[in-house]
């Protein structure tokens, strides 16, 4: 198991990870991971499928907790608190940590209820403060203008970018200070794709972005840093242009080029 340790660290980071380790039970997934993620910046991690980048992802906010057999070794600090120690509220790093997932998931309800959902479940029941927020919202995840006169409508009768976008406002509402992307527009066609790679990139004024993708292009387009996996290995780690236009491992360069993957 994790060692309960606390250290203080890097403020300019909303994640330090050391030499972190996952098993599958006796799957060896993600090997001696480590990385410092930069705070207000979008980082992709790329690599073929089964590499260890969606792994990754959850650790971030603990998701991995929920599946039988998972055990890890090192440490994952956000700011000077290690996730796995005792002291952790896993439910408020979930709040602080929040997460959008590769496909769509609106909650059968209507476009209202949907951001409102989490203070709700917080005990938050004044109607003004829970307007102010869906407005606020619904705002950042650009979807304002095209539902504001629709606020009761089912939000399951939204387009699948609508969808997508619906699903960060109600993350966002929780006013988190990371948002987990695993995939968010890989079931989106392009138009839709090109409104939540627009939208990522502002809301990096306001939050540290980690997305997952497929799409090279994507991660060129939108990330700050990006990272390529292989296996469980973390291969590079670097500012994005640097990785794509001169990678220092042979293997970066192989999949970038299209060589594997």
């Amino acid at each position: 198991m994790t060692q309960q340790i606390q250290v203080k660290t890097d403020n300019d980071n909303a994640f330090d990870i050391r030499e972190f380790d996952l098993y599958y039970t006796d799957f060896h997934a993600l090997k001696k991971i480590n990385m410092e993620i930069p705070l207000n910046k979008v980082t992709a991690f790329i690599g073929p499928s089964g590499c260890g980048k969606s792994t990754l992802l959850r650790c971030f906010n603990r998701m991995n907790d929920l599946i039988e057999g998972v055990r890890t070794e090192g440490e994952i600090y956000h700011h000077d608190i290690e996730i796995h120690s005792k002291e952790v509220d896993v439910v408020q790093l979930r709040t602080d940590v929040g997460m959008v997932f590769q496909q769509p998931n609106p909650f059968p309800m209507s476009i209202y209820d949907n951001v409102a959902y989490g203070l709700r479940c917080q005990g938050v029941r004044d109607r003004k403060i829970l307007d102010e927020v869906v407005e606020t919202s619904l705002k950042q995840a650009a979807l304002w203008d095209e539902v504001k006169d629709h606020l009761n409508r089912n939000a399951t009768k939204l387009s699948g970018g609508q969808q997508q976008r619906l699903c960060i406002a109600r993350a966002i509402s929780l006013t988190p200070e990371v948002i987990l992307m695993d995939e968010p527009t890989s079931a989106l066609d392009p138009i839709a794709t090109n409104k939540i790679e627009d939208l990522i990139t502002e809301l990096k004024e306001s939050y540290t972005i980690i997305i997952v993708t497929h799409s090279m292009s994507q991660a060129a387009r939108v990330s700050d840093m990006t990272a390529f996996f292989l296996l469980g290995d973390m291969i590079e780690f670097d500012v994005t242009e640097k990785v794509f236009h001169n990678p220092r491992d042979k293997r970066t360069e192989d999949y970038i080029s299209g060589k594997f993957g």
